[in-house]
């Protein structure tokens, strides 16, 4: 059974840090594109970042560039998001997922793309 479990999530204040994580498991996903997306209460699902899997190439939605890395492990089938100098706006149910195989450099910002999802970890940002 494919699962992705994401994990970090928690309630920091503004300007703080946290560092999310994503474990695969029951495939490898070093062909993968993977992504960190979010959804706020009553808003649409974001994408957050996304990496290929040659980890050369990253996206960020523009609101997160500058203060958000993501990064993988292949090895260990983990992908990460630093994410610092939080804002209250960041505060949003945050998932990881991957593609199907892809090619080395693509990253992929539509969540349509993406065939494996975690189950989320909550990340609140007080003011």
């Amino acid at each position: 059974q494919v699962q992705l479990v994401e994990s970090g999530g928690g309630l920091v204040q503004a300007g703080g840090s946290l560092r999310l994580s994503c474990a695969a498991s029951g495939r490898t996903f070093s062909r993968s594109a993977m992504g960190w997306f979010r959804q706020a209460p009553g808003k649409e699902r974001e994408i957050v970042a996304a990496i290929s899997w040659s980890g050369d190439n990253q996206y960020y939605v523009d609101s997160v560039k500058g203060r958000f890395t993501i990064s993988r492990d292949v090895a260990k089938n983990t992908v990460f998001l630093q994410m610092n100098s939080l804002k209250p706006e960041d505060t949003a149910v945050y998932y990881c997922a991957a593609t199907e195989s892809t090619g080395p450099r693509v990253t992929e910002p539509t969540g349509a793309r993406y065939a494996y999802w975690g189950q989320g970890t909550q990340v609140t940002v007080s003011s």
